[in-house]
């Protein structure tokens, strides 16, 4: 996990976390690590919570002592984190007339790589594997608000509702004063979308201090499966900029967004550099950023999965020509929205 966090330092203005003090600290390990090396801005710690059921908050899980020996383990081929393992490992059953060695299946779900994408669930032909959610401690979360380790919150929302939203933000609310970004997460939901947008910026407004996001998750955790994964995303940004009615906040997108979604944006007038004075209110002006979660992790993770089968574990940093590689790959990514560029020609 440190290896990926480290990597995207160099390039990104904000790295996304689960609300955890152990995965906190590996990514403020990972700041440092990389920080000692070149001296870069320090990117900003966001932790994520929901107020509901949410795509994000789910692991997958599954007792391979369960599955049949004979099953050709789809779920293994599909899963893009290679968050499942079969194993077998040998045990000894006594019988009347001594022992003998029996294969049992072990693994299993990795839990600490799964990150919720669901695309084991379909694809089990005993419909084994089962979903298992969870909610973010509200009251936990606002004490990791208060320290210095953490510089934004993310909140998802299923957009249905804003009781649920309400609580969670009251809960937050005492806490929010120590940070400098506020992002909402949200699906489309059609015509309700922008009243339940002004809905919940009415109930965070009188504890709002600092800067406001909403992050528009077109098609969650799809980024890594094509060039048409990101047509959801950018027209969920088209039909929220075209609102005058949307309440203040950057917006910026997410779900399906890959190497693919800037050109999209362009091409609906939605992504520029820089505004000129003569169209402050242009569409152009509106995109505040773009959130990259399983198209990052797919290209990068070739790099390290190519260093970890050469090295073993490792850290990047020892080996200067797969960080070079993967930070290519990174800086690849994040130079058409960035829009700076090397001088050898590489886009950074």
């Amino acid at each position: 996990m440190i290896s990926f966090i480290y990597l995207f330092i160099f390039t990104v203005d904000c790295i996304d976390c689960a609300a955890d003090p152990s995965v906190i600290n590996a990514v403020n390990e990972g700041i440092e690590t990389a920080r000692e090396i070149v001296s870069i801005r320090r990117p900003w710690v966001m932790i994520s919570v929901n107020d509901d059921e949410d795509l994000h908050f789910r692991k997958a899980e599954f007792d391979p002592e369960d599955c049949p020996s004979d099953c050709l383990r789809p779920c293994e081929n599909v899963c893009p984190a290679n968050a499942i393992s079969f194993e077998r490992e040998n045990s000894t059953m006594e019988v009347p007339f001594g022992s003998y060695q029996k294969a049992k299946p072990k693994g299993g779900v990795i839990t600490e790589r799964c990150y919720g994408c669901g695309r084991c669930f379909p694809v089990c032909p005993y419909d084994k594997i089962r979903e298992i959610t969870y909610v973010r401690d509200a009251m936990a979360t606002a004490e990791l608000l208060k320290t210095n380790d953490v510089d934004a919150v993310e909140i998802h929302t299923s957009g249905r509702q804003t009781n649920l939203f309400k609580e969670l933000w009251d809960d937050l609310a005492n806490s929010v004063k120590y940070l400098r970004l506020v992002a909402v997460s949200l699906p489309d939901t059609g015509d309700a979308t922008i009243s339940t947008m002004n809905q919940m910026y009415a109930i965070m407004e009188p504890h709002l201090s600092c800067f406001n996001l909403w992050q528009l998750d077109g098609r969650p955790m799809s980024g890594d499966i094509g060039r048409g994964a990101t047509r959801e995303s950018i027209a969920f940004a088209v039909r929220v900029a075209a609102s005058s009615e949307r309440p203040p906040g950057f917006l910026q997108l997410a779900g399906g967004t890959n190497v693919h979604t800037v050109d999209g944006l362009k091409k609906r007038g939605l992504f520029r550099t820089h505004i000129t004075c003569a169209e402050p209110n242009h569409l152009q002006s509106l995109i505040g950023g773009i959130a990259y979660g399983g198209y990052a992790r797919k290209i990068v993770g070739r790099v390290l999965s190519s260093m970890g089968s050469e090295n073993g574990v490792t850290g990047i940093e020892c080996h200067a020509e797969h960080l070079l590689k993967a930070l290519k790959e990174a800086l690849h990514l994040v130079g058409s929205v960035k829009s700076y560029n090397h001088p050898d020609g590489m886009q950074r």
